[in-house]
């Protein structure tokens, strides 16, 4: 990297570690003077946004065999692609949504990023749409294990998941375990391999013994055995480099779930599915996460179906009537195409004028506003569970949101080829579900979510969960559209199968609200706070103003009723009330809530201390409509969560629906009265 030249996404540590293949070479070049060095790169560009000028070839490259050339001449696998399925595309591109999960939202416009982004814990559901797409991919690769099993093939195939955080893949790793993904083949115990860079490296660098699950003899009094981390290390290490190699410690894996190991080299030749869960921000990034199962299990040559013509020119020519026999990987969830990655055409136009946005440093002391960094909130439910039906939300169930049927194509040529398409379907899911397995499966899960927080007895907790599971299931607060689904027993059981973590979202947010016996607030662990302080400065070409009583040192409008607000509280008059606030912008504070079965972070536009001591979270909203209920009623549950601790002060919410009401909101709240 260029002395000067500054790459987002890559940090210190990066840069230095990019220079230590350079640095031998010229130490080496001092010692002994090296004559011709060749420089074979995988990716030899420098990576950035698809508009960077940067974002081009080495200037030293001689050759440059593209990945699209090796996949046009049979030297790699072939991609396949998601091109459509049977439920509603993405409104933004109409493309389907398995093409990139991480981006896509679910029916009722919960973004998916949101919910796998989040510091959750590992026994939560994951995303509906994610466990659709592994049912779809997973009922593909077990057609493909059975294929291989049928030859004679000793190894399975692999499916990898590559994903942007530990939280995430231990979450999948959960699922997979408790069979959550409901294909019992590919949950089979110890076939499933997490790893990620960061915890290789720590463990690579402590060697304190550590207990692990194998005994050594038969008896269950026996000493314990002990790895070291390092020992653990190298095993996992051991287990990632043989997958695919019989006879290996590999051999058995048939799932490689993985954080940030894109940079390492991995040469496994049985990967069939790949599974995408993660922002993908280039195309090199897409290459990379698909390089990842390209390489071939074969190179053995077959006879083309030439005609006796065509072969006798062909051999005329010197060309042999040979090509490999085709290989293909399926992916979901990665958007790539292929494309060059030199820039070409007019060079982009000038940005428009920016301005700078930061904390100042000079008004820290008297007007930053901190609050705690809540990852989630622990509910302690009653001894006795109950719901009011008569008061339980509609859970709707839409099959045009569900895929079912998901058409892969080859991708050559930066394109999908139309004309080979291949077919994944869950036909034969109904006849697994019955509806005695879905209510356990269901109030297994719920089980899972809220026994941490259970006082009572174990199994009290799970009678009472199947209860009101199989109340819920075959009550009238369960809509199934269209029609049809809703009437056939067969249709409605896989559409309620393929729901099962929008229904345990569902009556885990109906338990909460009936039977909470108190809140306790799980903090962020290495941010346990923050505050306006830890905004970093950012430029902005949208409308704003300069602020005289904010930490901030201006407003960014995103409508006139905001920058009305935002005046009432800079202005004089408001000064005896409000002694700070913030325009909520880039300084991390939300809140989570579920809507329709749907994680999602809530965002409010204003926060303002206040000279009683509260702390005021104020929404500016035109209108009231479903989904904005739940995030208030979800700001209120914070709201209430926060006091109860008690280490954060007095804080209190409120929503502004017209311009004009912001200073009776402030004097409802400022009163001293009140405090």
């Amino acid at each position: 990297i260029p002395a000067g030249v500054k790459l987002e996404g890559v940090s210190k540590d990066e840069k230095e570690e990019a220079t230590v293949w350079v640095s031998g070479m010229d130490r080496i070049h001092k010692a002994r003077g090296i004559l011709t060095s060749f420089d074979l790169s995988a990716t030899p560009f420098v990576p950035g946004s698809g508009s960077d000028p940067k974002d081009a070839l080495f200037k030293w490259i001689v050759s440059d065999f593209g990945l699209n050339d090796a996949i046009e001449s049979g030297l790699v696998k072939t991609p396949r692609k998601v091109i459509r399925d049977d439920a509603l595309p993405d409104v933004k591109t109409y493309e389907s949504k398995l093409a990139h999960i991480y981006a896509a939202t679910d029916e009722n416009g919960n973004r998916i990023a949101d919910d796998l982004n989040r510091d959750a814990e590992a026994q939560e559901s994951l995303p509906q749409l994610v466990l659709n797409a592994y049912y779809l991919l997973g009922v593909d690769w077990l057609a493909t294990r059975k294929a291989w099993e049928s030859r004679g093939h000793s190894v399975p195939p692999v499916m990898i998941t590559v994903t942007n955080r530990i939280e995430t893949a231990s979450r999948i790793k959960h699922a997979i375990d408790h069979g959550d993904i409901h294909i019992p083949e590919l949950c089979e115990d110890g076939r499933t391999l997490q790893v990620d860079s960061k915890s290789l490296g720590e463990a690579e660098a402590q060697n304190e013994p550590v207990a692990i699950a194998s005994k050594e003899g038969d008896d269950d009094e026996g000493p314990v055995k002990k790895l070291t981390k390092v020992q653990q290390a190298e095993n996992m290490r051991a287990m990632m480099n043989s997958v695919g190699q019989a006879g290996k410690p590999g051999a058995n894996i048939q799932h490689v779930i993985s954080v940030a190991m894109l940079s390492e080299g991995w040469d496994a030749k049985t990967v069939t599915h790949i599974m995408g869960l993660r922002a993908f921000t280039s195309q090199l990034l897409c290459e990379q996460v698909v390089g990842r199962g390209l390489r071939r299990t074969s190179y053995d040559i077959v006879e083309t179906p030439l005609g006796a013509d065509e072969s006798e020119a062909k051999a005329q020519a010197g060309t042999l009537p040979f090509m490999f026999k085709p290989e293909y990987v399926n992916v979901f969830g990665v958007p790539f195409s292929f494309m060059p990655h030199e820039e070409t055409g007019d060079p982009p136009p000038p940005p428009p004028p920016t301005i700078r946005v930061e904390a100042l440093v000079e008004r820290a002391e008297s007007m930053q506003i901190s609050w705690p960094q809540v990852i989630r909130i622990e509910h302690v439910l009653t001894p006795e569970l109950s719901i009011d039906w008569d008061q339980l939300d509609v859970l709707k169930i839409d099959a045009a949101h569900i895929p079912q049927i998901a058409q892969m194509a080859p991708t050559v040529a930066g394109k999908p080829d139309a004309t080979k398409v291949t077919e994944i379907e869950l036909r034969d899911l109904a006849e697994q579900f019955r509806y005695q397995k879905i209510i356990f499966e269901t109030a297994r899960k719920l089980f899972e979510e809220e026994k941490p927080t259970w006082k009572g007895s174990p199994d009290f907790l799970l009678g009472k969960l199947i209860g009101l599971v199989e109340q819920f299931i075959q009550g009238p607060r369960i809509e199934i559209h269209p029609l049809l689904f809703s009437q056939e027993p067969l249709p409605r059981r896989v559409l309620l199968a393929l729901s099962m973590s929008r229904i345990v979202q569902h009556l885990k947010t109906a338990i909460r609200a009936s039977n909470t016996q108190s809140r306790q607030i799980v903090l962020d662990e290495q941010n346990p706070t923050r505050s306006t302080g830890h905004m970093r400065p950012w430029n902005t070409s949208r409308p704003c103003e300069s602020t005289k009583r904010s930490h901030i040192s201006h407003c960014v409008y995103d409508s006139t009723w905001e920058a009305a607000e935002a005046f009432w509280l800079d202005h004089q008059s408001t000064a005896d009330k409000v002694v700070s606030w913030a325009k909520n912008d880039h300084l991390g504070f939300d809140v989570r809530y579920v809507y329709a079965g749907g994680v999602s972070n809530y965002r409010p536009d204003f926060l303002i201390r206040l000279s009683n001591g509260k702390t005021l979270v104020l929404e500016v909203k035109g209108k009231n409509s479903e989904r904005d209920t739940v995030k208030r009623a979800a700001m209120n549950e914070w709201v209430k969560a926060v006091n109860a601790d008690g280490r954060f002060g007095v804080w209190c919410c409120d929503v502004s629906f017209n311009p004009g009401d912001v200073l009776d909101v402030i004097e409802k709240h400022g009163g001293y009265a009140s405090a």
